[in-house]
């Protein structure tokens, strides 16, 4: 039956009027009194798009999208005025580049096979449950504890964790989640912090660079512009005496102009800033940035040769008197890595330009190679371990130089560097390196009862990097500690904490060379990190690798887990044509920039 227009409010079928009188009554005073309600009602007003009704901790919702919209910071730190400012800016280098050569191998028959694709996918699995965890647990907190569930601050509560892993949500084509994360991202308040200090190098590598990549991919002008705000701020850092910037950049002494460089800071902090803030010159088009890396660079180019082992820097400096002759410690690893990481980086950046990036990047790996590279002595049948090589420590003394053959899971760069700088500059001996390198940190995780490498470790050292080197049973019973693998000493760290180093140097000479037992390798790390660390709603870093069964998982997760990990593993798996090595350069926490054409 068809009813009139206004149905139920002003016609009452016949089929009513056979019910009781009284019936009739109070269904329409009911149908009267719910109309009345439902016209006096306000309107729901409609939301505007990114500004949802949640509270500021919540993911939003997986139906809606937000607009990517900055939103300024409580502070603007270009109200600060300088006390010690530049006379002028250096401008960014427009001379004639050096030519750089190609650093992918040739894929052009490549093909992307079903086990390939199986694979790939099964790491894009793995992150997307651990950002699932982070987004249902962590939401807008620096990292997620993986084993009870919790959020909790390590770098100043800017969501590290977020930002960390932007580019590595468009890499794998997780574009809601992105766009979430990414919107979220815009609207971080860098004065929003209980900390009273940040700390410079871990805020550029995450934070600033998370944010540039994330622009460099997508190009939404929003993650431009909250990273250049932050930019600002950690620009500040530099104002100092002599501008060398400190290893904390504390918030009150920069207002106040009370900086100052450190007596004694790892080499590294100060030293690896350059990829980020010239990246942001080149996108901003403003030479503040660049001006206050490239101080640096002088600072490095002037001193490399006057250290103890000339060539090298120690692992500290003295950055306030600007010398570096009286530490005797000299290392890959811990406190001085990216220093040597980015030398040939700032090359690929620039597209040749400052020819002084290569000359460094070459004095110091010939040293490097000299005096810190170690092969351990393993069996004749151990064809993996027979390659092998590793970065030690060196300590220069007045009468001789103590070799420390230990090595760290940090010191795993070095692969991919050594093949980077080989690749660029045309040294073929330093691709070789390069793979002997990466392969030895492949050998090493095979070689534990988990499949994973010790954080910190030793082995017994061969007389030298090449030429005969035969097994010494009885040496290496006498050397060796209880239940370590043969060709190991010992193991002073056992920890595995989700650590990227060894896969960024496999992906990169897979990527380098085209060989494909290397990706056999990748798969056979990513099972065992796997096995090892998977909890039910993420990935735990470990308490000790060389333990059989499943090991004690320590409720860690630090977001280079999703921002370098498992995105090396995801590219490994990956077409080369996705973040090509000819295209992009990658900082230090694998966050991709665009190279300089």
């Amino acid at each position: 039956m068809a009813y009139p227009r206004g149905w139920p409010f002003c016609f009452v079928p016949a089929s009513l009027l056979r019910l009781d009188r009284r019936l009739v009554r109070v269904i329409l005073v009911a149908a009267i009194f719910m109309t009345a309600l439902m016209l006096l009602q306000p309107a729901r007003p409609h939301l505007p798009v990114g500004q949802p009704h949640l509270p500021a901790d919540r993911p939003p919702p997986a139906h809606r999208r937000l607009e990517i919209r900055f939103k300024p910071s409580s502070f603007d730190w270009r109200t600060v005025k300088q006390r010690y400012p530049v006379p002028s800016l250096r401008a960014l280098p427009t001379d004639h580049p050096n030519q750089l050569h190609a650093v992918q191998h040739d894929f052009t028959d490549y093909v992307h096979d079903a086990t390939t694709q199986h694979r790939q996918q099964a790491v894009r699995s793995a992150f997307a449950k651990s950002w699932r965890g982070y987004k249902e647990h962590a939401w807008l907190r620096d990292e997620l504890t993986p084993v009870t569930g919790h959020g909790k601050t390590t770098f100043g509560g800017w969501a590290a964790t977020l930002v960390d892993a932007l580019d590595t949500l468009w890499i794998m084509g997780l574009s809601d989640e992105f766009h979430d994360a990414a919107a979220a991202a815009v609207q971080l308040d860098w004065a929003k912090t209980k900390d009273t200090a940040a700390n410079l190098f871990e805020t550029t590598i995450r934070h600033l660079a998370g944010l540039i990549s994330a622009y460099d991919l997508s190009g939404e002008p929003a993650l431009l512009d909250k990273a250049t705000e932050l930019g600002d701020m950690l620009y500040m850092a530099f104002d100092t005496p002599n501008r060398m910037p400190g290893f904390w950049f504390n918030f009150q002494d920069a207002k106040k102009g009370r900086q100052i460089a450190g007596h004694n800071d790892p080499s590294a902090s100060p030293c690896s800033l350059s990829l980020e803030f010239t990246r942001l010159s080149l996108l901003t088009g403003d030479p503040k940035y660049y001006d206050a890396v490239a101080r640096i660079t002088d600072f490095l180019e002037r001193t490399q040769n006057q250290s103890k082992l000339p060539g090298m820097w120690p692992k500290l400096i003295d950055f306030r008197d600007q010398t570096v002759n009286t530490e005797i410690g000299f290392s890959m690893g811990a406190w001085a890595d990216s220093l040597y990481e980015y030398l040939p980086k700032m090359s690929a950046l620039l597209g040749g330009h400052l020819p002084n990036y290569e000359k460094m990047y070459r004095t110091a790996m010939d040293t490097a190679q000299q005096h810190l590279l170690f092969r351990p002595m393993v069996p004749e049948d151990d064809k993996e371990g027979q390659v092998a090589l590793f970065p030690g420590d060196a300590f220069v003394h007045t009468d001789k130089i103590n070799y420390v053959p230990e090595s760290q899971h940090l010191s795993c760069f070095a692969g991919g560097m050594f093949g980077l700088g080989g690749k660029l500059f045309d040294i073929a001996a330093h691709v070789a390196l390069g793979e002997r390198l990466a392969r030895g940190c492949a050998w090493a995780y095979n070689a534990f009862p988990t499949g994973l490498m010790p954080e910190v470790f030793s082995v017994v050292p061969c007389p030298s990097i090449d030429g005969a080197c035969p097994w010494d049973e009885e040496r290496w019973k006498k050397e060796a500690g209880n239940n370590m693998p043969r060709g190991f000493k010992s193991a002073r760290d056992t920890r595995y904490i989700l650590r990227p180093e060894a896969i960024e140097s496999v992906f990169l000479l897979y990527r380098m060379t085209g060989k494909p037992d290397l990706r056999e390798k990748a798969w056979r790390m990513f099972q065992a990190v796997m096995n090892a660390t998977e909890t039910r709603l993420a990935n735990s870093a470990i308490a000790d690798v060389t333990v059989t069964g499943k090991p004690v998982q320590t409720d860690s997760m630090e977001s280079f887990w999703l921002a370098e990990t498992l995105k090396y593993f995801y590219l490994i798996f990956s077409p080369p044509d996705l973040i090509s090595l000819d295209e992009f350069v990658f900082n230090t926490e694998a966050h991709p920039f665009r190279r300089a054409k």
